[in-house]
């Protein structure tokens, strides 16, 4: 069993409670999704990186809320999931991956959607993880499915840790 988590804070925008980040993805991944095995980054930064990676490795412009690299042995492309019944969507019991997280589009989301960049913050771990589990956002049934369970486990995220305590900002001349 190995379960390896690291959490690294490129952006100085926000304050941000890395130790509090650590344990919501933590309980996410061994309580809310019983995964035994794990092994993920999860690198917060701002926009013009973002848009750097996004660029370099997807040759999309622009920022984006969450990039996620998955390094499963497992993994096929997504035109290919739906019928390998070996990857059903969140049935994988180990996750490799990184995730990307730009702080910058989750206080412009927060903004747009009435809700926190706290929440939003916890939603996009919520996303990425989703996507190391199989999930898939590109057709619109499976994003339905996608955003359904996204929405429970941001519930009980909420529910289980004061997500206001994950940071205060953004930083003004920041």
């Amino acid at each position: 069993m190995s379960q390896s988590l690291a959490i690294a804070n490129r952006q100085r925008l926000v304050s941000l409670n890395t130790r509090l980040l650590r344990g919501i993805t933590t309980v996410l991944l061994t309580d809310l999704l019983n995964l035994e095995n794990f092994d993920l980054a999860v690198a917060l930064v701002r926009a013009p990186d973002m848009a750097r990676i996004n660029q370099t490795f997807l040759q999309h412009g622009g920022s984006t809320d969450v990039i996620t690299f998955d390094y499963a042995d497992d993994v096929l492309p997504a035109s290919r999931r739906q019928s390998n019944s070996n990857l059903p969507a969140g049935r994988r019991k180990h996750v490799h991956g990184e995730l990307f997280i730009c702080i910058d589009d989750s206080i412009a989301q927060a903004r747009e959607f009435r809700t926190s960049w706290q929440s939003e913050l916890a939603r996009y771990v919520i996303h990425g993880v989703l996507h190391l589990r199989g999930y898939d956002d590109i057709r619109a049934v499976d994003r339905r499915k996608m955003k359904l369970e996204e929405n429970r486990l941001l519930k009980e995220i909420a529910r289980l840790f004061p997500l206001k305590e994950l940071g205060s900002g953004p930083r003004l001349g920041a």
